[in-house]
């Protein structure tokens, strides 16, 4: 197949400054949600981009497990790559792929570690197999061979037998607090709409209109 005959005209919907919520986290809340209702796959799915010491920018796809005010949380083991590098450089950015609908919100911002104490409250949320899987992947690391995780799993597994799995120290949570966020919704003849909040240095956010 010839990739440059693959093409879509966008015409779902249309985004003018008149539909927006004045307050970005209202309007991810109200598109959130518009998103679920449609069914698509994994709506908290997010691509996360962080960058390493020497300028390599790295993507991978992580979960959002909550969202307020705040930010945009996430959790992750505190020594793989991704942790690593925003222990080095904190500046980051999300890209939400609501493709069903046409649409995509891109957010950038600076990631910080989550308090301890909210991590253990997600950990003991999540199942019992991924409780032990926390504990048994070098996460990032090189390995021998998926035998040697599912050897790693099973120790670990008779290890908590009898008693609840503890929060490892190396397991947490990161918050994105942004500083942009970007609403982007697909139309036809490529002219898509891309509206973009700033937050300025009062706290107050500014809508601009970008040429797609």
């Amino acid at each position: 197949m010839n990739m440059e005959d693959m093409r879509v005209d966008y015409t779902r919907a249309g985004l003018d400054l008149d539909d927006l919520q004045n307050d970005p986290f209202d309007q991810f809340a109200l598109w959130f949600e518009q998103a679920c209702q449609a069914k698509i796959h994994e709506p908290n799915a997010m691509s996360l981009s962080t960058v390493s010491p020497e300028g390599r920018p790295s993507l991978r796809t992580v979960l959002l497990k909550n969202y307020d005010a705040n930010g945009f949380v996430f959790f992750t083991n505190y020594e793989s790559k991704k942790a690593q590098q925003i222990a080095q450089n904190p500046n980051v950015a999300l890209l939400f792929p609501w493709l069903g609908l046409e649409r995509q919100v891109i957010v950038s911002g600076v990631a910080e570690k989550i308090p301890a104490s909210e991590s253990l409250k997600y950990f003991w949320k999540r199942p019992i197999e991924s409780q032990i899987g926390a504990w048994a992947s070098p996460q990032s690391r090189a390995i021998e061979s998926r035998k040697f995780l599912e050897m790693k799993f099973d120790e670990m597994k008779r290890k908590f037998a009898d008693g609840q799995i503890p929060l490892p120290s190396f397991w947490g949570g990161f918050r994105v607090v942004p500083a942009q966020f970007e609403f982007w919704q697909g139309r036809t003849s490529r002219l898509h709409d891309r509206l973009l909040y700033s937050r300025a240095t009062d706290g107050a956010w500014k809508i601009e209109r970008l040429a797609p």
